[in-house]
């Protein structure tokens, strides 16, 4: 990476203490969503966020989950959230309708509200593709929540 000695330049901030995070979950899936879970917040604790200041709200499934989150966006008590789900395609268009409409959800929400958003709803084409993946998306849907909300926080302080 270049280095820019005469221009601002953020660099990401991985300390999560102090931040508040809520943690929306479709249980839809169910087993992907726990693992999900379980490595978000595992990444979140290491990364400094107390539990206490983590909140865990569950939804039937991922087209719920958008509302929740606008829904907790409005309360003021949060610096980041993550949806946290997964979506695996059947023998039916409704995969695609659920994973277009969840993404363009949690996209409208976070844009609307500006409460950064890490989009952890897996949409694969098996159960054994998403296992695959739960772990590593958990973990990193933790460090995205909270490099937004520190970069929210350090552009709203030069204002």
């Amino acid at each position: 990476m270049a280095t820019y000695d005469d221009i601002s330049e953020h660099t990401p901030d991985l300390d999560g203490t102090g931040l508040r995070i809520a943690l929306v979950v479709g249980r839809f899936n169910q087993d992907i969503g726990d693992g999900l879970l379980s490595a978000c917040t595992a990444e979140l604790r290491k990364l400094g966020v107390a539990s206490s200041d983590i909140e865990i709200v569950t939804v039937p499934g991922a087209l719920e989950i958008p509302l929740a989150l606008q829904k907790l966006a409005g309360t003021g008590h949060f610096d980041a959230m993550v949806a946290l789900g997964a979506v695996i395609r059947g023998d039916t268009y409704h995969f695609e309708v659920v994973s277009n409409e969840s993404a363009d959800g949690v996209m409208t929400v976070q844009l609307d509200t500006g409460v950064p958003i890490a989009n952890g709803i897996l949409t694969t084409d098996s159960d054994d593709r998403a296992e695959a993946r739960m772990h590593e998306k958990g973990t990193d849907c933790a460090r995205v929540a909270v490099e937004m909300a520190n970069l929210m926080q350090a552009i709203d302080e030069e204002q």
